[in-house]
């Protein structure tokens, strides 16, 4: 996992170099997702993407991504990006970020930028990133909301002062907020919504299930709880027994997980809203030998050995390389003067697939260069 600090300052050749490198090196390593924005293609349960009956996985993998014909007007950009916390899962969107840096670079154009999060989100530390940053001279500051209460109206204050301010990766600022533009997933709640109509049809409409938020006031993770929510509200024979907030800590989940297991012994289900928490669900299932489905967010890869094997009944995979790749292109564009509209749309939407214990092995051998 990358550090707190890691930055994207590089000189022109050795832009080339680490380039190279990372494609070889990462692709192996670490997840990479991506499809070109598109609408989103999630499944119902047990069904196939749209890129074929068969074929889920290639669906919300595709590494052919190609800048458009946008021809900047500067040939130097810089930028500045911050996102919840130090994450895998931001890793694959500075993946697809890395690779629109190369595509440039190939075009003469030289964009660098600062790619940097807390160790734990929050959004007293990213107010006090986005005011440092704001006072530096980056074409555009990108942020990845972790409270849209607090972050959003701070986001206004900078877009009033000439600061451009776009957002990206899973969580937008709140509705009506100044903010230039968003790149990302649009539809948390239709997927936490999606997860969980999965576990109510595989536990037969019956049952008592947990909900795994993430962090308190992430736009991504509450829209996904609430998403659970309103379907388990549904089904009069479907119960919610617990709702906690492991703040995307693998080792808080697995904890909460036991307690909830142990206040509730016949638990029939977990949902779980980010990338961290099936991992941790899981782990304690296992270790109480307990019956209940998870589903869950995303393409851990201790996750997808817990998908193959049966443990995780479906996991929601997001296309965190397109994010990546979108928002340079979007950021180019917004630093040259361009709104939203014309060139890129105000909310660029990424897709999220379902994917089953059947396509498990092909995700983890496309993402993690192994077959489980």
């Amino acid at each position: 996992m990358w550090n707190n600090g890691r930055r994207f300052i590089l000189v022109l050749l050795m832009m080339v170099a680490v380039s190279a490198m990372s494609a070889c090196s990462l692709a192996a390593s670490t997840p990479v997702l991506g499809d070109n924005a598109s609408p989103r293609a999630t499944q119902d349960a047990g069904a196939s993407a749209t890129a074929g009956p068969d074929d889920p996985v290639r669906s919300a993998v595709n590494f052919n991504r190609e800048l458009d014909s946008y021809a900047p007007l500067k040939d130097h950009y810089n930028f500045y990006f911050t996102y919840k916390t130090v994450h895998a899962w931001w890793d694959a969107v500075a993946l697809g970020m890395e690779e629109a840096q190369r595509q440039y670079l190939d075009r003469g154009i030289v964009v660098t930028y600062e790619y940097m999060a807390p160790n734990g989100a929050s959004a007293e530390d990213q107010t006090k990133r986005l005011l440092t940053a704001q006072q530096k001279d980056y074409d555009v500051i990108g942020v990845d909301v972790a409270d849209e209460e607090i972050i959003s109206p701070l986001l206004d204050e900078m877009v009033d002062a000439g600061t451009k301010v776009m957002t990206f990766s899973s969580s937008d600022a709140a509705e009506g907020c100044k903010r230039l533009a968003y790149v990302g997933n649009t539809h948390n709640y239709q997927d936490g919504m999606d997860l969980t109509e999965a576990l109510c049809e595989k536990l037969g409409y019956r049952g008592k299930i947990a909900i795994l938020v993430g962090n308190v006031g992430a736009p991504c993770h509450e829209d996904r709880a609430r998403g659970a929510r309103d379907t388990v509200a549904k089904y009069g024979d479907m119960q919610i027994v617990a709702t906690e907030y492991d703040m995307d800590s693998t080792e808080l989940a697995y904890t909460l997980t036991q307690k909830i297991l142990k206040d509730c012994p016949d638990l029939d289900g977990i949902v779980c809203c980010n990338m961290s928490n099936p991992v941790g669900a899981a782990r304690a299932i296992l270790e109480a030998k307990s019956d209940a489905v998870i589903v869950g967010m995303d393409h851990d890869e201790e996750a997808l050995r817990y998908l193959d094997e049966g443990v995780i009944y479906c996991l929601g995979v997001q296309d965190c390389y397109s994010i990546g790749f979108d928002t340079i292109q979007v950021a180019v564009k917004i630093a040259d003067g361009n709104l939203a509209g014309g060139l890129f749309p105000e909310k660029t939407d990424e897709i999220t697939t379902l994917i089953y214990q059947k396509d498990a092995a092909m995700m983890l051998e496309l993402l993690y260069g192994e077959i489980a």
